[in-house]
Protein backbone atom coordinates (compact mmCIF):
# COMPACT_ATOMS: atom_id res chain seq x y z
CA UNK A 1 0.00 0.00 0.00
CA UNK A 2 0.91 3.71 -0.54
CA UNK A 3 0.54 6.70 1.18
CA UNK A 4 0.10 10.24 0.11
CA UNK A 5 2.61 13.06 1.56
CA UNK A 6 1.62 16.71 1.52
CA UNK A 7 4.41 18.72 1.64
CA UNK A 8 3.83 22.03 2.41
CA UNK A 9 6.82 24.63 1.76
CA UNK A 10 6.59 28.33 3.81
CA UNK A 11 5.90 29.89 0.89
CA UNK A 12 2.48 28.38 0.58
CA UNK A 13 3.26 25.95 -2.16
CA UNK A 14 2.11 22.34 -1.45
CA UNK A 15 3.63 18.98 -3.18
CA UNK A 16 1.85 15.76 -2.67
CA UNK A 17 4.47 12.68 -3.14
CA UNK A 18 3.47 9.45 -2.42
CA UNK A 19 5.75 6.88 -0.13
CA UNK A 20 6.09 3.33 -1.30
CA UNK A 21 6.17 1.02 1.93
CA UNK A 22 9.81 1.04 3.98
CA UNK A 23 10.47 4.45 1.84
CA UNK A 24 11.71 7.70 3.60
CA UNK A 25 9.44 10.66 2.82
CA UNK A 26 13.34 12.10 1.91
CA UNK A 27 14.29 9.25 -0.79
CA UNK A 28 10.42 9.46 -1.68
CA UNK A 29 10.32 13.27 -2.37
CA UNK A 30 13.79 12.83 -4.17
CA UNK A 31 11.93 10.18 -6.35
CA UNK A 32 9.54 12.86 -7.46
CA UNK A 33 12.51 15.51 -8.11
CA UNK A 34 11.97 17.31 -4.82
CA UNK A 35 15.07 18.27 -3.23
CA UNK A 36 13.95 18.23 0.21
CA UNK A 37 16.85 20.09 2.73
CA UNK A 38 19.44 17.38 3.44
CA UNK A 39 23.24 16.81 3.87
CA UNK A 40 23.88 13.80 4.99
CA UNK A 41 20.79 11.31 4.96
CA UNK A 42 22.06 9.20 7.94
CA UNK A 43 20.41 10.99 10.47
CA UNK A 44 23.52 12.73 12.07
CA UNK A 45 23.19 16.20 11.09
CA UNK A 46 19.54 17.43 11.49
CA UNK A 47 19.58 19.63 8.18
CA UNK A 48 16.17 17.68 7.03
CA UNK A 49 14.06 18.37 10.05
CA UNK A 50 10.79 19.01 9.27
CA UNK A 51 7.60 18.98 11.23
CA UNK A 52 4.40 16.38 10.56
CA UNK A 53 1.36 18.01 11.03
CA UNK A 54 -1.11 15.27 10.65
CA UNK A 55 -0.63 11.55 10.23
CA UNK A 56 0.99 8.25 11.29
CA UNK A 57 4.85 7.17 10.71
CA UNK A 58 7.62 5.56 12.22
CA UNK A 59 11.33 7.01 12.76
CA UNK A 60 13.13 4.59 14.43
CA UNK A 61 15.84 4.63 16.76
CA UNK A 62 18.72 4.92 13.64
CA UNK A 63 19.43 8.67 14.44
CA UNK A 64 21.72 11.14 16.65
CA UNK A 65 19.98 13.05 19.81
CA UNK A 66 21.76 15.67 18.40
CA UNK A 67 19.86 15.63 14.94
CA UNK A 68 16.80 15.64 16.87
CA UNK A 69 15.83 15.68 20.37
CA UNK A 70 13.17 13.16 22.44
CA UNK A 71 11.36 16.37 23.04
CA UNK A 72 11.22 17.45 19.62
CA UNK A 73 10.11 13.83 18.45
CA UNK A 74 7.30 14.58 20.55
CA UNK A 75 6.57 17.60 19.53
CA UNK A 76 6.08 16.15 16.05
CA UNK A 77 9.36 17.31 14.84
CA UNK A 78 10.92 14.85 12.23
CA UNK A 79 13.44 14.07 9.74
CA UNK A 80 12.61 13.08 6.53
CA UNK A 81 15.87 10.94 6.01
CA UNK A 82 14.64 8.24 9.19
CA UNK A 83 10.58 9.14 8.50
CA UNK A 84 8.60 6.30 6.84
CA UNK A 85 4.67 6.78 6.75
CA UNK A 86 2.08 4.61 7.95
CA UNK A 87 -0.39 6.46 6.55
CA UNK A 88 -1.47 9.47 4.82
CA UNK A 89 0.91 12.44 5.99
CA UNK A 90 0.82 16.44 5.97
CA UNK A 91 4.90 17.60 6.27
CA UNK A 92 5.83 21.08 6.53
CA UNK A 93 8.74 21.96 5.69
CA UNK A 94 10.50 25.14 6.89
CA UNK A 95 12.05 26.02 3.73
CA UNK A 96 11.01 27.95 0.50
CA UNK A 97 9.88 25.90 -2.68
CA UNK A 98 12.07 27.64 -4.39
CA UNK A 99 14.84 26.27 -2.71
CA UNK A 100 13.99 22.78 -3.39
CA UNK A 101 14.48 22.90 -7.36
CA UNK A 102 14.93 19.32 -9.01
CA UNK A 103 18.01 20.26 -10.07
CA UNK A 104 21.61 18.47 -8.66
CA UNK A 105 23.89 20.33 -6.67
CA UNK A 106 27.51 20.33 -8.10
CA UNK A 107 31.01 21.42 -7.34
CA UNK A 108 32.24 24.54 -7.63
CA UNK A 109 35.43 25.39 -7.78
CA UNK A 110 37.01 28.10 -5.58
CA UNK A 111 40.82 29.17 -4.33
CA UNK A 112 41.72 30.10 -1.14
CA UNK A 113 42.36 33.71 -0.53
CA UNK A 114 43.40 34.25 3.22
CA UNK A 115 43.87 32.11 6.16
CA UNK A 116 43.40 33.95 9.35
CA UNK A 117 43.98 32.70 13.11
CA UNK A 118 41.88 35.38 15.06
CA UNK A 119 41.84 33.75 18.01
CA UNK A 120 43.08 30.69 19.16
CA UNK A 121 39.73 29.32 19.18
CA UNK A 122 38.63 30.67 15.83
CA UNK A 123 40.14 30.56 12.28
CA UNK A 124 38.83 33.34 9.34
CA UNK A 125 38.60 31.99 6.30
CA UNK A 126 38.67 33.74 2.71
CA UNK A 127 37.80 32.27 -0.86
CA UNK A 128 37.03 33.04 -4.53
CA UNK A 129 34.49 31.08 -5.70
CA UNK A 130 34.84 30.38 -9.20
CA UNK A 131 31.04 31.09 -9.77
CA UNK A 132 28.25 32.73 -8.38
CA UNK A 133 26.73 30.32 -5.53
CA UNK A 134 23.46 32.28 -5.10
CA UNK A 135 23.20 31.42 -1.01
CA UNK A 136 20.88 32.99 0.94
CA UNK A 137 22.08 35.12 4.64
CA UNK A 138 22.70 32.05 6.96
CA UNK A 139 22.44 29.26 4.55
CA UNK A 140 26.04 27.08 4.56
CA UNK A 141 28.12 25.51 2.20
CA UNK A 142 30.07 22.01 1.97
CA UNK A 143 33.67 22.77 1.59
CA UNK A 144 36.08 19.61 0.28
CA UNK A 145 39.27 19.12 2.42
CA UNK A 146 42.02 19.03 -0.03
CA UNK A 147 43.67 16.19 -0.32
CA UNK A 148 40.80 13.89 0.99
CA UNK A 149 37.30 13.16 0.37
CA UNK A 150 35.67 14.65 3.21
CA UNK A 151 34.01 17.56 3.36
CA UNK A 152 32.79 19.97 6.10
CA UNK A 153 30.00 22.46 6.39
CA UNK A 154 30.51 25.67 7.02
CA UNK A 155 28.52 29.02 7.22
CA UNK A 156 28.94 32.13 4.73
CA UNK A 157 29.78 35.05 7.42
CA UNK A 158 30.14 37.36 3.98
CA UNK A 159 27.67 39.53 2.49
CA UNK A 160 25.40 37.58 -0.75
CA UNK A 161 25.67 38.50 -4.09
CA UNK A 162 29.93 38.31 -4.34
CA UNK A 163 31.94 35.82 -4.82
CA UNK A 164 34.18 36.78 -2.46
CA UNK A 165 33.11 34.62 0.75
CA UNK A 166 34.34 34.11 4.03
CA UNK A 167 33.66 31.59 6.79
CA UNK A 168 34.39 32.14 10.42
CA UNK A 169 35.49 28.59 11.45
CA UNK A 170 36.23 26.97 14.77
CA UNK A 171 39.95 25.21 15.10
CA UNK A 172 39.22 21.97 16.42
CA UNK A 173 42.14 20.37 18.00
CA UNK A 174 42.88 17.74 15.36
CA UNK A 175 39.93 18.24 13.29
CA UNK A 176 40.78 17.39 9.94
CA UNK A 177 39.64 20.77 8.44
CA UNK A 178 41.26 22.40 11.02
CA UNK A 179 44.55 20.61 10.77
CA UNK A 180 45.23 21.57 7.14
CA UNK A 181 44.04 24.99 7.32
CA UNK A 182 46.02 25.85 10.09
CA UNK A 183 48.82 23.51 8.78
CA UNK A 184 49.16 23.39 5.25
CA UNK A 185 46.48 25.93 3.56
CA UNK A 186 48.42 28.36 1.43
CA UNK A 187 47.04 31.21 -0.80
CA UNK A 188 45.63 29.77 -4.17
CA UNK A 189 44.83 26.08 -3.24
CA UNK A 190 41.94 24.91 -4.94
CA UNK A 191 38.66 23.93 -2.91
CA UNK A 192 35.62 22.44 -3.73
CA UNK A 193 32.41 24.14 -2.55
CA UNK A 194 29.34 22.37 -3.10
CA UNK A 195 25.57 24.85 -1.98
CA UNK A 196 23.97 26.34 -0.59
CA UNK A 197 22.15 24.12 1.84
CA UNK A 198 20.40 24.98 4.99
CA UNK A 199 17.34 26.40 5.88
CA UNK A 200 18.71 28.85 8.93
CA UNK A 201 18.39 31.68 6.66
CA UNK A 202 16.97 35.01 6.64
CA UNK A 203 12.96 35.55 6.43
CA UNK A 204 11.42 38.88 5.34
CA UNK A 205 12.18 41.05 8.76
CA UNK A 206 8.40 41.89 9.82
CA UNK A 207 8.91 42.34 13.31
CA UNK A 208 11.80 42.71 15.75
CA UNK A 209 14.58 40.25 15.32
CA UNK A 210 16.77 38.65 18.19
CA UNK A 211 19.89 37.04 16.91
CA UNK A 212 21.68 34.51 19.51
CA UNK A 213 25.43 33.47 18.26
CA UNK A 214 27.43 30.59 20.15
CA UNK A 215 30.96 30.77 19.54
CA UNK A 216 31.79 30.84 15.81
CA UNK A 217 27.93 30.46 15.35
CA UNK A 218 28.42 33.92 14.58
CA UNK A 219 29.02 34.01 11.36
CA UNK A 220 25.74 33.10 9.79
CA UNK A 221 24.90 36.16 11.76
CA UNK A 222 27.54 38.58 10.44
CA UNK A 223 26.11 37.58 6.43
CA UNK A 224 22.40 38.30 8.07
CA UNK A 225 23.68 41.63 9.00
CA UNK A 226 25.39 42.69 6.20
CA UNK A 227 22.20 41.93 4.19
CA UNK A 228 20.21 43.90 6.44
CA UNK A 229 22.65 46.42 6.56
CA UNK A 230 22.67 46.84 2.56
CA UNK A 231 18.81 46.48 2.17
CA UNK A 232 17.88 48.79 5.03
CA UNK A 233 15.44 47.47 8.35
CA UNK A 234 13.27 49.60 10.38
CA UNK A 235 12.62 46.85 12.72
CA UNK A 236 14.75 46.55 15.82
CA UNK A 237 17.61 43.77 15.45
CA UNK A 238 19.20 42.23 18.67
CA UNK A 239 22.38 39.98 19.14
CA UNK A 240 23.33 38.46 21.80
CA UNK A 241 26.62 36.84 21.27
CA UNK A 242 27.83 34.28 23.95
CA UNK A 243 31.24 32.35 23.87
CA UNK A 244 33.10 30.27 27.00
CA UNK A 245 36.24 32.21 27.13
CA UNK A 246 37.72 36.12 26.71
CA UNK A 247 39.50 35.62 23.91
CA UNK A 248 36.88 33.75 22.16
CA UNK A 249 35.13 36.47 21.13
CA UNK A 250 35.84 37.57 17.83
CA UNK A 251 34.76 40.15 14.58
CA UNK A 252 33.98 43.16 17.63
CA UNK A 253 34.68 45.77 15.49
CA UNK A 254 32.15 44.27 12.72
CA UNK A 255 29.75 44.53 15.08
CA UNK A 256 30.54 47.57 16.28
CA UNK A 257 30.42 49.17 12.42
CA UNK A 258 27.17 47.31 12.29
CA UNK A 259 25.78 49.09 15.53
CA UNK A 260 27.07 52.62 14.21
CA UNK A 261 26.24 52.55 10.73
CA UNK A 262 22.35 50.58 11.32
CA UNK A 263 19.95 52.76 13.54
CA UNK A 264 17.86 49.99 15.35
CA UNK A 265 20.73 46.91 15.94
CA UNK A 266 22.01 46.75 19.06
CA UNK A 267 24.04 43.79 20.52
CA UNK A 268 25.80 42.69 24.09
CA UNK A 269 28.61 39.81 24.28
CA UNK A 270 28.24 37.31 26.98
CA UNK A 271 31.29 35.01 28.49
CA UNK A 272 30.60 32.35 30.31
CA UNK A 273 34.26 31.32 31.66
CA UNK A 274 34.49 31.18 35.31
CA UNK A 275 37.67 33.03 35.07
CA UNK A 276 36.47 35.61 32.76
CA UNK A 277 36.75 39.47 33.71
CA UNK A 278 34.16 40.22 30.96
CA UNK A 279 31.55 42.52 32.20
CA UNK A 280 28.83 40.37 31.39
CA UNK A 281 28.95 36.47 33.10
CA UNK A 282 27.05 33.68 32.13
CA UNK A 283 25.01 32.61 29.65
CA UNK A 284 23.16 33.97 26.88
CA UNK A 285 19.30 33.35 28.14
CA UNK A 286 20.85 35.00 31.61
CA UNK A 287 21.32 38.50 29.53
CA UNK A 288 17.80 38.50 27.48
CA UNK A 289 15.66 41.20 29.57
CA UNK A 290 15.80 43.92 27.41
CA UNK A 291 15.89 41.84 24.29
CA UNK A 292 12.79 42.43 21.97
CA UNK A 293 10.42 39.49 22.98
CA UNK A 294 7.35 41.63 22.77
CA UNK A 295 5.37 38.69 24.59
CA UNK A 296 6.13 36.47 21.22
CA UNK A 297 5.82 38.91 18.27
CA UNK A 298 9.54 38.37 17.52
CA UNK A 299 11.41 36.55 15.35
CA UNK A 300 14.55 34.24 16.66
CA UNK A 301 17.28 33.27 14.88
CA UNK A 302 19.92 30.82 16.79
CA UNK A 303 22.97 29.26 15.65
CA UNK A 304 25.25 27.50 18.47
CA UNK A 305 26.61 23.71 19.95
CA UNK A 306 23.45 21.63 20.97
CA UNK A 307 23.27 22.37 24.66
CA UNK A 308 23.09 26.07 23.48
CA UNK A 309 20.06 25.56 21.38
CA UNK A 310 18.69 22.98 23.95
CA UNK A 311 19.29 25.80 26.55
CA UNK A 312 17.23 28.64 25.10
CA UNK A 313 14.64 26.54 23.78
CA UNK A 314 13.95 25.70 27.22
CA UNK A 315 14.34 28.75 28.67
CA UNK A 316 11.40 30.28 26.28
CA UNK A 317 9.38 26.88 27.32
CA UNK A 318 10.04 28.21 31.02
CA UNK A 319 8.61 31.47 30.36
CA UNK A 320 5.35 30.80 28.79
CA UNK A 321 6.96 32.40 25.41
CA UNK A 322 6.53 30.99 21.74
CA UNK A 323 7.74 33.20 19.33
CA UNK A 324 6.22 34.23 16.36
CA UNK A 325 9.02 32.68 14.30
CA UNK A 326 11.83 30.42 15.71
CA UNK A 327 14.87 29.10 13.67
CA UNK A 328 17.78 27.42 15.01
CA UNK A 329 21.00 25.31 13.84
CA UNK A 330 22.89 23.50 16.06
CA UNK A 331 26.85 23.10 14.86
CA UNK A 332 28.73 19.87 16.21
CA UNK A 333 32.52 19.70 15.77
CA UNK A 334 34.24 16.86 14.34
CA UNK A 335 37.39 15.23 14.69
CA UNK A 336 37.01 12.47 12.72
CA UNK A 337 35.56 11.60 9.30
CA UNK A 338 32.48 12.65 9.56
CA UNK A 339 30.28 15.57 8.78
CA UNK A 340 31.13 18.63 11.28
CA UNK A 341 28.60 21.04 10.87
CA UNK A 342 30.69 24.08 12.15
CA UNK A 343 29.48 27.92 11.95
Amino acid sequence: MTYNVALNFEDGVTRVITCNPGETVLDAAYRAQINLPMDCSDGVCGTCKCACASGEYELGDDYLEDALTDDEAAEGLVLTCQMVPAGDCVVDVPAAASLCSKGAQGAIPGTVDEVNLISPTAIEVKIRAGADLGFLPGQYVNIGVPGTDETRAYSFSSRPGSRDLSFLIRNVPDGLMSSWLVGRARTGDAVDLTGPMGVFYLRPVERPVLMLAGGTGLAPFLAMLESLKEKGCDQPVHLIYGVTNDDDLVCLAALEAFARDMENFTFRTVVSGEDSTHPRKGYVTAHMDDAPVNDGNVDVYLCGPPAMVDSVLGHFRGQGIEPHGFYYEKFTPSVAPAREKVA
